[in-house]
């Protein structure tokens, strides 16, 4: 998970790509930066850490250019350098610049026919480097007699017929304009924007990973960019769109909307907020088929993804409402941090009880989910030294049961504490008085009521199906390897 932005615009560009980004900062919180093009020459800062401390004022002023590029970064597994943080860049052929929001399941042979057929030698660990590389080397050989829009589709249909799993991405092509374009499945979200002009003749257009982006900044969404879909917008405004792959099936994921992207977005048509309050609705509809005679007294969001979810469930419980949790908000989202060590010292920096709210009742926190256990096991025992009589749990989406390889550093399947377990064996290691769980049947609904028109869901880390059709025992035995 990452978060993409690219802009083109009459106007200097990195002030509003700078504030785009914070818009963002939520996707990514290990590394950031901007890349902007002023005639032929390309203007660059980025580093680790978040957007307010990699990149400042002065940063600002001296990334001049009409159009540009930011990224934020949250860390994958042999993603954590900064010579990894985006934007990336080739000089040849034209001089490309790309950001990238997802993972390629297919990225080591990627690489190794790189260095073997095209002499290709990349520096980095990065599947974004290697995507790059392919779209340079399908660019080249396309267009080695001048660029057309139609010549960059085809470099695009080329990238799409030789990689596999999750991009969407952004390509910065000096003296020309930007291209978007994502997977034939449409896993990690992308969105275009164009802002009105109060008067006179102009143009801006964003591409942003959520239109939280777009919206914050005064633009009109346009549209998502479509599943297999290239846009470019070239330096003159003009916006010419194509799908280039064979066989395209929008396929969201569904963890976008439990937990990644902001409330106040909107993906694939469905409003985050509105998918959050009916995963409340039917959770609460859950634990009164499975607990009619439950002696809950009050409902608690575990801050801050739950809380909409969790003040439906409380309306639809006939129950109170109430904050007993305050989050230090100086402190990361914890499971975006690498490495368990600091994600147990976080939680213990990051949430405080309450304990008026707590004391001498029974209390049913309500989180967005469950990956690994140690922050939900934590909070329990911070609610029942709090005072609480009983602790119950729910979880606005259901047991995470595999590893993600589209983008997020989910953990090996063995360090998922709902992987070969029941949720009586799950209740029993966090130190619950009670646990539920979603239903992927509720999740699903929650969200095609949005949009009914969605056939397929990116849920492989709910079901163990993964919609590309590529992942086998032995990669995910790779993948393991890798992780640990």
């Amino acid at each position: 998970m990452c978060g993409i932005v690219g802009l083109v615009s009459e106007q200097m560009v990195s002030s509003d790509i700078y504030d785009a980004l914070t818009l963002l900062q939520h996707r990514g919180q290990d590394a950031a930066g901007i890349m902007t093009c002023e005639g032929q020459q390309l203007h660059l800062k980025k580093g680790k850490g978040l957007v307010r401390d990699v990149i400042l004022a002065e940063d600002v002023l001296n990334l001049r250019g009409h159009y540009g590029l930011g990224h934020v970064r949250y860390p994958t597994a042999g993603s954590d350098s900064a010579a990894e943080a985006q934007p990336l860049y080739v000089n040849s052929p034209y001089g490309l610049c790309l950001v990238h929001n997802g993972n390629l399941t297919n990225a080591d042979s990627l690489k190794a026919a790189l260095w073997q057929q095209g002499f290709r030698h990349l520096n980095t660990q990065s599947d974004s480097e290697v995507l790059l590389n392919v779209f340079a080397e399908e660019l080249q050989r396309v267009a080695s007699t001048g660029l057309t829009a139609e010549k960059l589709f085809q470099a695009v249909a080329g990238v799409h017929a030789r990689c596999r799993g999750a991009y969407a991405v952004l390509v910065l092509i000096v003296g020309h304009g930007i291209l978007a374009f994502r997977d034939p499945y449409g896993i990690r979200p992308l969105s275009l924007g164009a802002r009105p002009k109060i008067a006179g003749p102009g143009f801006d257009y964003l591409f942003a990973s959520e239109t939280v982006a777009l919206n914050g900044l005064g633009f009109n969404t346009v549209g998502d960019v479509a599943p297999g879909e290239a846009v470019f917008v070239n330096l003159q405004g003009e916006v010419q769109r194509q799908i280039c792959a064979d066989k395209v099936q929008l396929s969201p994921c569904l963890f976008e909307y439990v937990y990644l992207a902001r409330p106040d977005s909107v993906l694939s048509k469905s409003l985050v907020y509105k998918v959050r309050l009916k995963l409340g609705e039917f959770l609460a509809e859950k634990l009164l088929r499975l607990w009619p005679e439950h002696d809950i007294d009050v409902v608690m969001p575990v801050p801050e993804t739950s809380r909409t979810a969790a003040y439906a469930m409380s309306l639809r419980l006939g129950l109170k409402y109430r904050e007993g949790l305050v989050k230090n908000h100086y402190i990361g989202r914890t499971f975006i941090m690498p490495g368990q060590t600091v994600r147990r010292k976080s939680v213990q920096r990051k949430l405080n009880a309450i304990k008026l709210e707590f004391k001498n009742k029974n209390v049913l926190l309500v989180d967005d989910s469950i990956v690994r256990g140690t922050t939900s096991k934590e909070i329990i025992e911070l609610a029942r030294e709090a005072g609480a009589d009983k602790v119950y749990f729910a979880s606005a989406a259901p047991e995470v049961i595999s590893p993600n390889v589209y983008g997020i550093d989910m953990p090996r399947a063995e360090d998922l504490i709902a992987h070969g377990r029941s949720v009586a064996e799950i209740q029993k290691l966090l130190g619950a008085d009670g646990l539920i769980f979603q239903d992927l049947d509720a999740l699903i609904a929650a969200v095609r009521e949005g949009n009914p028109g969605i056939q397929t869901f990116e849920d492989s880390v709910f079901s163990g199906q993964y919609v590309t059709g590529d992942i086998d025992a032995e990669y995910l035995a790779h993948l393991a390897r890798r992780r640990s």
